[in-house]
């Protein structure tokens, strides 16, 4: 048996002493254990509070968990659909924030004041600030909403947009409509536009072509863009923006252009019926044309009526009294846009100074050259003396007369006597009047500007200004003979010019030779200012390069009407020639300039005197020369 004796256990008097002597770091290490653990306890017990989401995500989805808490004590077949239900509506309702404000800070792009910017054809004036005509921009007149019959804002309001006074750019019944319409027809046909929506698409140009999501993205900003023209402007001031812009078919813009394009008169004095029709053409204006499809376009009218008297507008017996109204559409014979040849010119000297942005945009004064007075007087005596020709006895050609007398269908292109007519202010080369054909409406070939002809002497006065440039006098003696073989550099040897007359001198003076346009004394004082020279004063008096041939000293080449009247600018100006140009300035809608021609002169001689020498010989060909009579 041991005789170790069992140990006695302590007392608790001794426990405690004996816990005194543990070391001090022990129990410091075991409080801290013991705090450690309390407080995780109490973090566990706030985040359960919390339902154990961050404060980030109770931000964003704070209606699903509210959701959450209202039907957590619901029986599962009612709390599973509910949930369902409500979370579809707010994400839709999400989307649909994110949508609208994404859709708003693209509107902000758009700039408002461009909803009332209407630009307009520029107007061209002559020289004096006589309206000559318009051109290019829209066909468009600008007028007031008190300028237009009270009858067409009615049915306007009837056949696009009824609730327009009670809608702030975006009618909600109408949208709805839209979405069943378009729902069962499974396409974007219905597009519930308001007149403030289809502003807007006009103003901003937004195309309304492209696959069907474009389209509907395109819908979705004219509904942005339509809450903002309401913010900007009136009703009222909508409306007539709107009339103003709208496009009307062909080149019609705007309530007043299209009221006289169609019906010879002003938006103010419109009737019922023609306000109903010109109201049913803004949704198909090529296709309800009444140039096009009169039956078509009275359908369209009466139907515009039928709204008016459904939206209480009229009333059925106003209705009825104005579908049996007769439409006066403008005849076919005054539906041809004037034309004329000065303003072809003008056109083609604009599109060459301006911007191709300031073009197409229109709204400009264009002041020109041109003396209205003198252009028609030019136009009225080409015309007359040309059919005094045609009058003549034994004339074998087709005359305009019995041109014009052909019907329509029946005619061949114009094949009666032309001319042309162009008048230069010789200090200056300003065109003052040009005439390229008998009427432009008959035939648009510009012949003052673009018909090429041989010139024959009209050129011989030129090839006297390079021999007296070389030293030559007027009183110096020519020989007047028929030419030799090889006397004359540059011509065949078989080249045998004869005079008109039949006759040849021994000799005779320059002056002499020019005043009865002499062919063969001409030839020999080109040969003796040469070729080289001759060519010279040509291109500098032309624009152009001549051939190098003898007969060029007899104009055997081409040159247009503009062309001639423009070289001999250069005798009177002591042998300075100014370009020939159409327009002086050109100012955008507020009077401000954007071009405005200088007038640049150079020589086209080297010694003025002969300038000055030829032109005294000019002016006594004039008295007792070839030009006398």
């Amino acid at each position: 048996m041991s005789s170790r004796r069992p140990r006695k256990k302590a007392t608790p008097r001794q426990r405690s002493h004996s816990a005194r002597k543990k070391p001090l770091r022990k129990r410091k290490q075991k409080a801290a254990r013991s705090k450690a653990r309390s407080r995780g306890t109490g973090t566990k017990t706030k985040r359960k509070a919390a339902g154990g989401h961050s404060p980030l995500f109770v931000f964003f989805f704070w209606p699903y968990l509210i959701i959450n808490r209202l039907v957590t004590n619901w029986p599962a077949l009612l709390r599973i659909p509910a949930k369902g239900i409500s979370y579809s509506a707010c994400a839709g309702a999400t989307v649909l924030i994110l949508g609208g404000l994404s859709y708003f800070l693209r509107s902000l792009r758009y700039d408002m004041s461009q909803v009332a910017k209407m630009p307009q054809r520029s107007i061209i004036y002559d020289r004096n600030m006589k309206e000559l005509g318009r051109l290019h921009g829209a066909h468009r007149q600008v007028v007031d909403l008190a300028q237009v019959s009270p009858h067409f804002r009615r049915a306007l309001l009837a056949r696009e947009d009824k609730n327009f006074y009670q809608h702030h750019g975006v009618d909600p019944r109408g949208v709805a409509r839209a979405v069943v319409e378009n729902i069962k027809r499974k396409s974007f046909a219905q597009g519930a536009s308001t007149l403030t929506m289809q502003l807007a698409r006009n103003a901003f140009g937004l195309s309304t072509r492209g696959p069907k999501w474009q389209q509907l993205d395109r819908k979705f900003l004219e509904l942005a863009l339509a809450l903002r023209i309401e913010e900007a402007y009136e009703k009222d001031e909508i409306m007539q923006h709107y009339m103003n812009l709208i496009f009307w078919g062909g080149s019609i813009h705007g309530v007043e252009a299209a009221s006289r394009a169609y019906l010879e008169k002003s938006a103010k004095a419109l009737t019922l019926s023609e306000a109903a029709m010109l109201a049913g053409i803004i949704r198909g204006p090529n296709a309800f044309s009444p140039f096009d499809d009169l039956a078509n376009t009275k359908k369209e009218r009466d139907s515009t009526l039928d709204s008016m008297v459904a939206n209480s507008f009229i009333t059925d017996l106003e209705s009825k009294a104005a579908k049996t109204e007769p439409l006066h559409i403008r005849p076919e014979n005054r539906r041809i846009i004037e034309d004329s040849y000065a303003m072809d010119a003008i056109r083609r000297d604009i599109e060459r100074h301006l911007d191709k942005k300031y073009i197409k945009q229109g709204g400009l004064k264009i002041i020109t050259t041109i003396d209205k007075d003198l252009q028609e007087a030019a136009e009225r005596h080409l015309n007359s003396k040309l059919s005094e020709i045609e009058r003549r006895p034994g004339y074998r050609h087709n005359t305009r007369s019995n041109w014009q007398s052909t019907p329509p269908g029946q005619r061949k292109t114009p094949d009666y006597l032309q001319g042309a007519i162009v008048v230069v202010e010789n200090r200056t080369g300003a065109i003052r009047c040009i005439v390229g054909g008998r009427d432009a409406n008959e035939s648009k070939f510009n012949r003052a500007i673009h018909a090429r002809r041989q010139i024959g002497s009209v050129f011989k006065p030129f090839v006297y200004l390079a021999a007296f440039d070389q030293g030559m006098r007027p009183g110096s003696y020519v020989d007047d003979s028929r030419l030799k073989p090889g006397q004359i550099r540059y011509a065949p040897r078989d080249w045998d010019p004869k005079n008109s007359d039949g006759r040849y001198l021994t000799t005779v003076t320059a002056k002499q030779a020019l005043m009865d346009s002499r062919n063969t004394s001409s030839v020999r004082i080109g040969n003796y200012a040469g070729m080289e020279s001759v060519r010279s004063v040509a291109h500098r008096s032309f624009a152009m390069t001549i051939p190098s041939k003898a007969s060029s000293y007899l104009g055997s080449w081409e040159a247009t009407p503009e062309q001639v009247a423009s070289a001999y600018t250069i005798f009177p100006n002591a042998g300075t020639r100014y370009g020939p140009h159409f327009v002086s300035r050109i100012l955008d809608e507020n009077g401000n300039e954007l071009w405005v021609h200088k007038p640049l002169g150079y020589q086209a001689i080297d010694r003025k005197g002969a300038a000055w020498t030829t032109s005294s010989v000019l002016q006594a060909t004039t008295r007792s020369g070839t030009a006398s009579s």
